[in-house]
């Protein structure tokens, strides 16, 4: 399994820079950021930096949308930066929320996502692509190479990801969800002719490591209780959707009935006051809390579900720390110990 990191571009920039760097020295696979340009600076912009401090970390948004920046742009922006740094870049996408809700608009619908990840993966790889009635390409960029993973919760979200998605990001880390998204996913895929295994999944969440005591539990789960509700907001939309029941699982669904106003200024954010309605066994589930040995059980609980890779979310007040533990006590028993020399037949 693949170990990502999931920041906000919180400003000072370089401190956004920096803590990519530290994650790659620890053996962090990918590095990706918030897009949402109103609440904290520009991530293209900060990318650029990242990759030339960086020498092999897969960078990009977690996640995009196609309402506030034209498709072609955000084609060609991967496009120059992949002949930059060599191929580094991935786009996570979807809907829309803070980047758009911030500015009084609507997610933009399903058919417009549909359409939007076409677009950008076909230029993104050098091909042609229809933008209304004009066929366009970028004639630069042949060698260019991009995947684009779609985010989502929602039963048609899933179905679309499976149809058109390199990739399936899941931002929450309960098992039983993980597992209902993922097979949803890959019977879309099937029914739209594709190897399922070809769709790579990743779950994303918070991620807190402790010392084993109900003390430092209780400090976790009040640094992570803010995803639950940033979680919520997607969740709150399938609930008027869909309703309650049926196939979505109640885990996803039941928690959102004490939900009130979201104030999206403290979006993403330790001490986020509109997240209070989140319950513990909510944050225990959706986040990885606890020891090392904690992390680890639920990481191969996840990659035994099917999970190629888990992306921390680093928004608390442990961030070195976390990438530290992580990097000296989670990564490396997550890989197969490899030795320099093998015992001959017989022991000898």
């Amino acid at each position: 399994m693949d170990i990502g990191l999931v920041l906000q571009c919180t400003p000072p920039a370089s401190r956004v820079i920096e803590l990519a760097r530290l994650a790659e020295t620890y053996g962090f696979s990918h590095v990706w950021t918030f897009d949402s340009h109103l609440l904290w600076q520009e991530p293209y912009v900060i990318y650029s930096q990242i990759l030339a401090a960086t020498r092999k970390v897969m960078v990009g948004p977690m996640v995009t949308n196609p309402a506030t920046r034209d498709w072609t742009v955000t084609a060609s922006t991967f496009a120059t930066l992949n002949e930059m740094f060599g191929n580094r870049t991935l786009c996570g996408i979807g809907r829309g929320d803070s980047a758009v809700r911030t500015q009084g608009r609507k997610p933009a619908t399903l058919a417009t996502l549909r359409q939007s990840v076409e677009v950008i993966r076909e230029l993104g790889n050098g091909r042609s692509a229809r933008v209304g009635d004009t066929v366009v390409r970028l004639p630069w960029a042949e060698s260019s190479r991009l995947e684009v993973w779609v985010a989502g919760y929602g039963p048609r979200a899933l179905d679309l990801t499976g149809e058109v998605a390199d990739g399936f990001i899941l931002q929450l880390a309960d098992p039983d969800i993980t597992a209902w998204t993922i097979a949803r996913v890959r019977a879309a895929a099937e029914r739209a002719g594709r190897d399922p295994a070809t769709v790579r999944m990743c779950v994303a969440a918070p991620a807190y490591v402790t010392d084993g005591t109900a003390e430092a539990l209780a400090h976790a789960r009040q640094q992570c209780r803010w995803f639950g509700g940033m979680v919520g907001n997607h969740v709150a939309e399938i609930v008027a959707k869909y309703g309650t029941g049926g196939d979505i699982p109640a885990a996803l669904t039941d928690y959102v009935e004490g939900r009130r106003d979201y104030d999206y200024n403290q979006h993403g954010r330790a001490g986020n006051v509109h997240a209070e309605f989140v319950p513990d066994a909510i944050i225990d589930r959706f986040c990885l809390l606890g020891t090392a040995d904690d992390q680890l059980s639920r990481l191969r609980e996840l990659a035994d579900l099917g999970v190629d890779q888990f992306a921390v979310y680093l928004q608390h007040d442990a961030k070195t720390a976390t990438l530290q533990a992580y990097g000296e006590s989670v990564l490396p028993s997550l890989d197969p110990l490899l030795t320099a020399t093998q015992p001959t037949e017989g022991g000898a």
